[in-house]
C-alpha cells in the first residue's frame, strides 16, 4: 500500500459538492408533518428535545489578581457541524450549540511537524485584536505527529451503534451506516472489527473480523434496522466487553460510539454514564463519539462521553462530513498520540494588564489540576491541530473588569514584579498513549507588535471563525464586527484550503447573514 500520512488518505469521491447544494438538498430532505396532537416531528424524532450545556463566556481576569490561565485541550469538531446543519435549515442555531473553540479547530492549519522527541509542535503568534485594536490577541498551536499509514499499529475497533426507534430516521442510521463503510475501506488485514448494537436489548452482531474482510464487514452492517427505545448503558458495557477480550497490546483499542445521543432507558444518569466511560478508559480502551440526526440531538451528554472516555466527538450532518471525520483525518479521530493534554499560561503584568481565553468554556481547569497527573485532560490524535487564542490588554490599555471595593481587614500590598519584556509563559504537559507520568514543555512567548493585517494568513483565517462564532452567540465580546466584515476577512485568508472547507466556510456566513432569530 503507498505511504501516505493518515490525515491525507485519499477522498473516495474527487467531486466536492459546493455547500449551497449540501445546503439545498439538505433542506429538501427535511420534512416537517403535524402529527394527530398536532405537535410535529422531523423524520420521526421530536422536534425540542435537542440539549445543550449552558456556555458562558469566559470574562477577562486582571493579571494582579490571577496571572495563571489553566485549561485542558479540546479536539472535538462536532459544534461547527451542527451549526452547519441549522443554517442550512434556513435557522439561526441555539447559542448554547455554539462552541468557539470547536469551530477554530474545524479546520486544518498549517503548523509545523514537531521533532522527533515530542509527539506535537508547539507554536505561537500575537498581533493585534481584530475586535479592539488596542488589545493583542495570542495564538497557541499544537500539530501532533503525523503516522504513516503502512506503519500504524495494528486495531481493535468496536462500532457501538444504536439501532432504536429514533435512529430510523435517514440523517441518522442510514448515513450512519454509509459512513462506516467510508472507515471500513481503509482497514487492512491487521485491523479487527466487532459490532454492537443496542436499542431496548444489547447484542453482537459482528465478532471480531479481520479488516481485509470488508464484505462481511459490510453485509453486518447493511442488515441493521432501527426500533424500540434505548438501554445505552447496557450497550456500552457490551462494547467494552468485546474490545477487552480481543484486546491488542502496543496496538490501537477502540470503541466507537454512533448515536443521537437519545439514553432513555437503563443507564440513562448522565452522571452514571460518564463515570462508566471514565473507569473504562482506564483499561486502555478508548472512546470516539459520532452524532447523528436531528430533533433529539443530546449534545451535552455525547461531548462529556467523548471527553471522559479520552476520545473526540464529532458530528455527522452529510455523507461529506464522515469523508472528513473517517478518511481525511482518520488519525487524528482514531490514532491517539498524546493524552491528558493541558495547557497552563503565566502571564507578566509588567507587559499584560488583563486577559481572556477564547472559548474552552466546559474545559476549564484548576491551577493545581496542571501538575495533577491523575487529573483528566483532552487527547490529541495524529495529524491533528488544536489552536487557542487569547485576547490580552497590553499594560496602558482600559480593561472592561467591574471593580471591587477596598479590603478592610487587609491591605493590597504591591507584589514584585520580576523585569522582563515577556508576554507570557507557556507551558504544557502531556503523557504518552499508554503512560502515567506526564512529561512538560515549556515556551515563552514575546510580542513582535505587528498588526492583524501583518499577521499569518492562519492567524486571520482562525480568529476570522471565532469571530463568526461570537456572532453567532451574539458575545459581548465581539466589538463592532458583522458578517460583513467576517466574509471580507475569511475570503481575504482562504490559503491553500485543501479539501476547500474554507471556501465553504464563506459561503456558510453568507447564509446565517440573512438570517433572523
Amino acid at each position: 500500500m503507498k505511504q501516505v500520512p493518515l490525515v491525507n488518505l485519499p477522498i473516495p469521491s474527487d467531486t466536492t459538492p459546493p455547500a449551497q447544494e449540501i445546503m439545498a438538498s439538505q433542506k429538501a430532505s427535511y420534512s416537517f408533518e403535524p402529527e394527530k396532537d398536532g405537535t410535529f416531528r422531523r423524520y420521526g424524532g421530536p422536534m425540542n428535545t435537542e440539549s445543550y450545556d449552558r456556555i458562558d463566556e469566559n470574562p477577562y481576569f486582571l493579571v494582579g489578581r490571577d496571572p495563571l490561565s489553566t485549561f485542558s485541550i479540546d479536539v472535538d469538531t462536532a459544534s461547527y457541524a451542527n451549526v452547519r446543519r441549522f443554517i442550512g435549515l434556513g435557522e439561526l442555531p441555539p447559542k448554547d450549540a455554539v462552541r468557539l473553540e470547536e469551530f477554530i479547530n474545524y479546520f486544518p492549519y498549517s503548523y509545523p511537524a514537531p521533532d522527533s522527541e515530542t509527539p506535537f509542535s508547539v507554536t505561537t503568534e500575537v498581533a493585534s485584536s481584530p475586535w479592539n485594536e488596542a488589545y493583542r490577541l495570542m495564538r497557541i498551536g499544537l500539530k501532533g505527529k503525523e503516522i504513516e499509514w503502512n506503519k500504524r499499529m495494528p486495531s481493535n475497533l468496536v462500532f457501538l451503534i444504536d439501532v432504536s426507534g429514533s435512529m430510523e430516521d435517514p440523517n441518522k442510521l442510514p448515513l450512519l451506516k454509509k459512513s462506516v463503510e467510508l472507515l471500513v475501506e481503509n482497514l487492512s488485514a491487521k485491523d479487527h472489527v466487532a459490532m454492537v448494537v443496542y436499542a431496548g436489548a444489547s447484542g453482537v452482531v459482528l465478532n471480531s473480523t479481520s479488516g481485509d474482510q470488508k464484505e462481511k464487514i459490510k453485509s453486518a452492517l447493511n442488515e441493521l434496522s432501527a426500533g424500540g427505545s434505548t438501554n445505552g448503558g447496557e450497550g456500552i458495557e457490551l462494547a467494552y466487553k468485546i474490545a477487552k477480550e480481543n484486546f491488542i497490546s502496543g496496538g490501537l483499542n477502540r470503541v466507537i460510539l454512533a448515536t443521537d445521543g437519545d439514553f432513555n432507558v437503563g443507564t440513562t444518569g448522565e452522571g452514571d454514564l460518564t463515570r462508566l466511560i471514565e473507569e473504562k478508559a482506564k483499561t486502555g480502551v478508548f472512546l470516539s463519539v459520532l452524532g447523528y440526526g436531528m430533533g433529539n440531538i443530546k449534545d451535552s451528554t455525547l461531548e462529556k462521553l467523548a471527553d471522559k472516555g479520552n476520545g473526540n466527538y464529532a458530528y455527522i450532518d452529510s455523507l461529506l462530513e464522515a469523508k472528513k471525520v473517517l478518511v481525511e483525518e482518520m488519525g487524528g479521530t482514531l490514532y491517539t498520540i498524546a493524552k491528558d493534554v493541558k495547557i497552563q499560561v503565566e502571564f507578566n503584568p509588567a507587559t499584560v494588564k488583563a486577559y481572556r481565553l477564547v472559548g474552552y468554556e466546559n474545559r476549564m481547569l484548576r491551577h493545581e489540576d496542571f501538575n495533577d497527573d491523575k487529573k483528566d485532560a483532552g487527547d490529541i490524535g495524529a495529524g491533528h491541530t488544536v489552536t487557542a487564542f487569547y485576547e490580552i490588554v497590553p499594560v496602558g490599555a482600559e480593561v472592561p473588569v467591574g471593580k471591587v471595593d477596598g479590603l478592610k481587614y487587609q491591605k493590597t500590598e504591591s507584589k514584585q514584579v520580576v523585569p522582563s519584556d515577556d508576554l507570557v509563559t507557556v507551558k504544557l504537559r502531556y503523557k504518552e498513549p499508554s503512560g502515567s507520568t506526564s512529561k512538560l514543555l515549556e515556551k515563552v512567548v514575546k510580542d513582535s507588535h505587528q498588526s492583524f493585517e501583518q499577521a499569518s494568513t492562519d492567524f486571520k483565517f482562525a480568529s476570522t471563525v471565532a469571530s463568526f462564532g461570537m456572532l453567532l452567540r451574539d458575545s459581548s465580546f465581539k466589538g463592532k464586527i458583522g458578517f460583513d466584515q467576517v466574509i471580507t476577512w475569511a475570503k481575504e485568508n482562504l490559503g491553500e484550503d485543501r479539501g476547500g472547507y474554507r471556501h465553504e466556510f464563506v459561503r456558510l456566513v453568507e447564509a446565517a447573514k440573512g438570517l433572523k432569530r
